[in-house]
């Protein structure tokens, strides 16, 4: 006979257990500091941006030498200070999160010292000028931080080591777009492999305070303003169908083309000589950045969120080519070894790829293009689908289109997948490359 369900022992323990709160508070308060972290270093990232912006409008010329100097300074500092910093971050986190990682180990991809040196890092490209964006790090450096919580939890407490990366990853999402909804997604997409059922309450609850901390410093105000998309019928299905299509190859492509610079592919030579020179060919790398940049009038220095800004409030000034130039210019800048995210210049990318069919066919209504072409290439270079419409139907307030993002995001996911295998999950095993032999094997094995 099946046993009644002792109401005053569950209250007990759920209510009556002075460790099971204070692993509650620590869970809780941890991920609100993550996200008041988070909250800086977009701060910091935006104001080191500005700065250079600043000086580079005093002097056509002075990125040609800064841009370069700070990617060979930033390699080398992280080549020989903090290698777990380089790269975007969601691929450490998730390495951090294969069973094949032992306990003491995790600090070659997640602690604290790496969110320290991954805000500096990522802070110092941005003041470079370089092509990146610094929601990627944000993971990084939330998790480092919610993983700090272990040493305040009670012993044999349930909230495990994995269930506080995964809160500190989507923390980092969530405070960083300011959406807090995208941060739950972002944990059920892609970090979460064995969720654990007692405690999903509560790392939900944190992501969303780490969220909320940046809801309550920067307000509620939508991040790209509110589009006006103009009727969603059948005469957005033509264009709306060509935007997907062109999103999910040049998104697929692109995770193609940042896995193969990852393992060396691409031009064999240069990938020695990255492996041989890593500082040099990130200077060189900062050349090109810096002359793209200049070609471009300045619309490819940074995150692009400038650009993006720009086309979705109807700007007749977008460069030629920007898609082009965003596209090289953010591939130059993973490819020198410098820590950098790719969610920024990918809605940028995506923003121009809408603007410029847009354009071709006329479509008098450009913000819905460019809306779906942001959602369209997030979600190929990711492999991320609902995570990257949620995303940007919460910073364009795209609620009126909500069908349409959402078929676009699946619809372009599914072309990447034909081009490439998903970028994050690859790299993570990539990262997983710098523990000893056996648990490499052991890795590979969990994986197959």
């Amino acid at each position: 006979m099946k046993h009644l369900h002792d109401i005053p022992s569950a209250f007990k323990h759920e209510f009556a257990n002075p460790r099971l709160w204070w692993s509650r508070a620590v869970v809780v308060g941890m991920a609100a500091i993550a996200g008041l972290v988070v909250v800086g270093f977009t701060w910091l990232a935006e104001e080191a941006l500005d700065l250079f912006l600043f000086f580079n409008d005093k002097a056509w010329w002075f990125a040609l030498l800064w841009t370069p100097a700070c990617a060979a300074l930033l390699v080398w500092l992280t080549r020989r200070y903090a290698m777990g910093a380089a790269g975007s971050g969601i691929p450490q986190v998730m390495a951090t999160l294969d069973p094949a990682v032992a306990p003491e180990q995790r600090s070659l991809f997640v602690s604290l010292k790496l969110s320290a040196a991954k805000i500096v890092l990522t802070a110092g490209g941005l003041l470079g000028g370089l092509s990146l964006g610094r929601e990627g790090p944000s993971v990084q450096i939330a998790a480092g931080v919610m993983l700090a919580a272990r040493r305040w939890l009670p012993r044999h407490s349930q909230v495990s080591a994995h269930s506080l990366l995964v809160a500190g990853g989507a923390a980092g999402i969530a405070a960083a777009f300011n959406t807090p909804l995208a941060g739950v997604m972002f944990a059920i997409e892609e970090l979460s492999r064995s969720p654990e059922q007692r405690n999903s309450g509560l790392i939900v609850a944190g992501i969303v305070l780490a969220g909320m901390m940046a809801v309550s410093i920067h307000g509620n105000a939508t991040h790209f303003g509110i589009i006006h998309p103009g009727p969603i019928g059948l005469a957005l299905a033509l264009p709306g169908l060509l935007v997907t299509l062109v999103a999910g190859v040049a998104g697929g492509l692109f995770a193609r083309l940042l896995l193969a610079s990852a393992r060396g592919n691409p031009l064999g030579k240069l990938s020695a000589w990255r492996k041989g020179r890593p500082v040099l060919f990130a200077a060189v790398c900062g050349v090109l950045v810096a002359a793209i940049g200049i070609a471009s009038h300045g619309a490819t220095f940074g995150s692009g969120t400038v650009a993006t800004r720009a086309m979705l409030e109807g700007s007749s000034d977008v460069a030629p080519a920007f898609v082009a130039f965003k596209y090289v210019a953010t591939w130059l800048t993973v490819w020198s070894g410098v820590p950098a995210g790719i969610f920024a210049p990918s809605l940028a990318i995506g923003a121009g790829i809408g603007h410029d069919i847009a354009v071709l066919l006329h479509y008098p209504h450009a913000p819905a293009l460019i809306a779906l072409g942001m959602v369209g290439f997030l979600a190929a270079a990711t492999q991320a689908p609902l995570t990257a419409f949620i995303i940007v139907m919460e910073m364009v307030d795209g609620h009126g289109m909500v069908l349409s993002l959402m078929a676009c995001a699946v619809v372009a996911s599914t072309v990447s997948r034909v081009l490439s295998e998903p970028l994050y999950g690859a790299l993570a095993q990539l990262q997983l490359q710098r523990l000893p032999l056996p648990l490499q094997q052991a890795g590979r094995e969990t994986t197959s």
